[in-house]
């Protein structure tokens, strides 16, 4: 394997150092994962550093949201919006409620203490643009006096969007994310209760009826300005789970750039609707069909961790706890971007090594394996997302990948326990890794015991800690170059498995 240029001596701090290496996760058909010789330059140089719009760049760059936004003003049956929860990672969820002015310093402390920070985003807990958006755009404007480098993006149930757009566009806001779960009002009255437009509250048909034809104008409107939308949908199943791939056809035909299609999550602990009425969510292999499915000219976003509305840090990690109001009040805050500079020069430098390595290994795969050999799915145990460096036992979500001839197509992700603590396994832990990964072939690790070994090939999950600390596509495509010549020769079966547990995300605290 090639070596990368390191990033630790610009970081400087330790607990960084594995995300600052990170490179990218390999796809070649998930839309955000499109690189410079898939998309015209003045959209590249948009997305490029966008973690939640470029799927390498989630594994480079981190974002954070500031909830300056507390106003709602729609229902959803999937969303209750919680103040003053540290327990919980969702969309709604926040510890504080932000003034603009607590936002900009917020993010001029996070700015300074994390250099991978790229875009600030506002996406609640409430919308971000009910109450006027006020709260947002002074927010905006604010940071884009004192940290003109971090890109701004927004995050809107679309109700109040057409009123806006113009606005967005002459504050330099690229990105916009509609979440948009339905085109019918059959649908949509089985989703929004109620929403509050023109004055007044409608409910039912009306309701939906309104909602769905404000976020088609506003999807319209930004895409006509030349912004950049992803849409966000929640699949529901029973509800609008097979009603998606119309959404996808509509907001494809309305010029979205992203789908991103998110499995419910419907626990009851959390108090919505759904929740308490015993709606379930999908599984693995739901989700991933309905995403398959739709995946095409609207490129699908497959690496979205649902976070919270206060979120800060890579994906997958919240260092929110880090940068609380009173912590922040302490910090004597600047606007050198020096750091940051620095440390996306490098992302470039290491960026051009990983494209060309990776595809060197899909070229390898694609001249030696026979076409109609069937992709497999392999769960890899990552600290950074890139490389395969994380203990089995230690391990708190597997990254999953198809990989076939083609590539490897990162496809999501699998919350798990630690099936490791302080020395000894936890058998429970191990059976719920068994659910989370049981559709996957095979399982890349850096170290695994021989009991938890032995269970998995029980379960016909094959261990793989050969590529220890290795990148991940180039050894998931060795591995399947070998496995292909093994099932040519009789030795193995291609196995689909049991269908995966999807579970939802926790907030990962900082790693060392």
């Amino acid at each position: 394997m090639s070596n990368v240029v390191s990033l630790d001596g610009i970081l400087g701090v330790g607990e960084l150092k594995s995300a600052a290496k990170a490179a990218g996760c390999a796809s070649s058909s998930c839309g955000s994962s499109s690189g410079p010789s898939d998309l015209p330059a003045d959209v590249w140089e948009k997305v490029k550093n966008h973690p939640c719009y470029s799927e390498e760049a989630h594994h480079y760059f981190a974002r954070m949201h500031v909830a300056v936004a507390p106003a709602c003003n729609i229902q959803c049956n999937y969303c209750n919006r919680k103040y003053d929860c540290s327990n919980e990672s969702r969309p709604g969820v926040v510890s504080e409620k932000l003034t603009p002015e607590q936002a900009a310093k917020k993010v001029l402390a996070v700015a300074q203490e994390v250099p991978q920070l790229s875009v600030v985003g506002i996406a609640g807990p409430g919308d971000s643009l009910a109450a006027n958006g006020t709260n947002t755009f002074r927010t905006f404007d604010l940071i884009a006096k004192s940290a003109p480098d971090i890109k701004l993006c927004l995050s809107t149930n679309g109700l109040a969007l057409p009123d806006h757009v113009e606005r967005i566009k002459g504050m330099n806001i690229d990105h916009v994310t509609i979440t948009i779960n339905m085109v019918d009002p059959d649908v949509g009255e089985r989703i929004y209760p109620w929403i509050f437009f023109d004055h007044r509250r409608w409910t039912g048909r009306d309701a939906a009826t309104i909602l769905h034809e404000r976020q088609m104008m506003g999807l319209e409107a930004l895409t006509s300005a030349g912004i950049l939308v992803k849409v966000n949908s929640v699949m529901i199943p029973g509800v609008n789970d097979q009603h998606l791939v119309e959404v996808n056809k509509a907001v494809r035909e309305r010029g979205a750039f992203l789908h991103n299609i998110m499995p419910l999550i419907s626990d009851p602990a959390h108090g919505t609707h759904f929740g308490l009425t015993g709606q379930r969510g999908p599984t693995a292999q739901e989700l991933k069909a309905l995403q398959d499915q739709c995946e095409g000219d609207l490129k699908l976003m497959r690496h979205c961790r649902q976070c919270r509305a206060d979120a800060v840090g890579l994906l997958g990690e919240d260092r929110g706890a880090e940068f609380t109001a009173d912590k922040v009040e302490a910090i004597a805050v600047n606007t050198d971007d020096d750091a940051r500079r620095l440390y996306r020069e490098h992302v470039e430098a290491e960026r051009a090594e990983r494209h060309a390595s990776k595809a060197a290994a899909r070229e390898e795969v694609a001249e030696s394996v026979a076409a109609g050999v069937a992709p497999i799915l392999i769960a890899v145990a990552t600290k950074s997302g890139e490389r395969i460096n994380e203990h089995f036992g230690h391990a708190t979500e597997f990254q999953i990948y198809e990989v076939g001839t083609s590539g490897a197509m990162f496809v999501g992700h699998r919350r798990v326990d630690t099936y490791c603590e302080g020395g000894s396994g936890d058998e429970d832990a191990l059976e719920m890794v068994l659910d989370a990964i049981g559709d996957c072939t095979a399982v890349f690790v850096a170290k695994i015991g021989a009991c938890p070994k032995e269970k998995l090939l029980k379960a016909g999950i094959e261990p793989v800690d050969a590529f220890a600390f290795d990148y991940i596509e180039e050894s998931a495509l060795t591995y399947f170059k070998a496995h292909a010549e093994r099932a040519a020769q009789g030795a193995v079966q291609t196995r689909t498995g049991r269908d995966a547990v999807l579970r939802p995300a926790e907030p990962l605290a900082r790693r060392a």
